[in-house]
């Protein structure tokens, strides 16, 4: 992963740090550095942030935790300067589920901050209400006050927040789930604007959370508009046929002649009629520029690409993807390979489907 440091696998899950974390720590010290000119104040401030995301980690367990009760698995949690992101493998099928992992990580921030207010009441540290704010007060205050803005912010009913999918899992009770999501969409980007339009008058940043939260909704709807296109379509309908396969013993310079000469950038490697692994470009690159063009594909390639099956619908191999990290998946029928499928093939099909739609109703009128 570019950028990112493994903080280390706890229950099972990868965490990472994006390398634009540093940049707030520095902003953080640096101006704690100009208010108080004291280093203890600046390694205060300093571990006031990394208090605060740990409790973002926690945040980010709760749905991780929670979609592992029905048996959806998380890929990592890593952290930004914005905030933290768990990568499900999937959306929970039902809404019930969807509502109760997008309600997990409030929860947790909501658990956290009941403790800490139980702690400083039975401490007599607790200050009044009126003057608690997430720049006043002592340290537990402040981290109170905070985990208190982050469930009251996440419960925002606007993708890509988890009020966002909070609203749609309820919607998707009642209605069909692309309906609803649209719904929700569209109340996001009502936020959205709201957040924008208040921003240019008060405060620049809600001008960033506005378009943080308008893409996040753009992008919700149309990631389920596109599943809900791809329904009932068979793999074969969109998968390449027409391809060349490599073998373990073949050298990369035959993987070069290959992409000089054609408009393939990945390759399948089969041994004996199976599928053994993938030599997407990228590996080409990273292998040539180690051991040069008389190294062997099988030194080179990518052994853990997950198959699918030619009777497989389009949507599976699409979640395939997404889950595996992977460019290409080999598409096989008894265990033979007979095409491989990618995004781009995918994406290819449904344009092509959608202007034969357009052009149907042309005609017709």
């Amino acid at each position: 992963m570019r950028w990112q440091w493994k903080l280390g696998r706890f229950a099972g899950i990868d965490v990472y740090v994006h390398a634009t974390f540093l940049l707030l720590i520095g902003w953080v010290g640096y101006n704690y550095w100009l208010q108080t000119r004291e280093w203890s104040q600046v390694l205060i401030g300093i571990l006031f942030i990394i208090a605060l995301f740990v409790c973002v980690v926690l945040h980010e367990y709760g749905h991780a935790l929670t979609a592992r009760k029905y048996g959806i698995k998380t890929r990592d949690i890593t952290l930004y300067p914005i905030g933290g992101v768990a990568r499900l493998e999937r959306i929970p099928d039902r809404p019930i589920e969807e509502l109760w992992v997008a309600l997990a990580g409030p929860a947790v921030n909501l658990v956290i901050a009941a403790v800490l207010i139980a702690y400083l009441v039975l401490t007599n540290g607790l200050a009044s209400l009126v003057d608690m704010s997430i720049a006043r007060g002592s340290f537990l205050e402040r981290l109170m006050a905070v985990n208190v803005s982050l469930v009251l912010f996440n419960l925002i009913p606007a993708f890509p927040m988890d009020g966002g999918r909070v609203l749609r899992a309820l919607l998707a009770l009642r209605l069909e789930y692309t309906q609803a999501t649209q719904i929700a969409a569209y109340v996001g980007q009502g936020f959205a604007f709201l957040f924008g339009f208040i921003g240019l008058f008060s405060n620049p940043f809600l001008v960033f959370v506005a378009l943080f939260v308008w893409i996040g909704a753009a992008q919700e709807a149309s990631m389920v508009q596109m599943r809900n296109s791809l329904g009932g379509i068979p793999v074969t309908r969109a998968m390449q046929t027409d391809f060349h396969i490599l073998s373990p013993s073949d050298t990369l310079g035959r993987a070069v002649e290959l992409i000089l000469s054609g408009s393939q950038h990945d390759f399948p490697v089969a041994e004996n009629g199976r599928v053994v692994g993938i030599l997407d470009r990228d590996r080409l690159i990273s292998a040539l520029s180690q051991n040069g063009q008389n190294a062997l594909v099988g030194d080179g390639m990518r052994r853990d690409v997950p198959e699918i099956d030619s009777h497989d619908m389009v949507e599976a191999a699409l979640m395939r993807l997404q889950e595996s990290g992977a460019k290409t998946l080999p598409v096989t029928h008894n265990g033979q390979l007979v095409g491989l499928i990618t995004s781009e093939n995918i994406t290819e099909f449904l344009m092509i489907r959608s202007a034969l739609k357009t052009m149907r109703k042309t005609s017709i009128t």
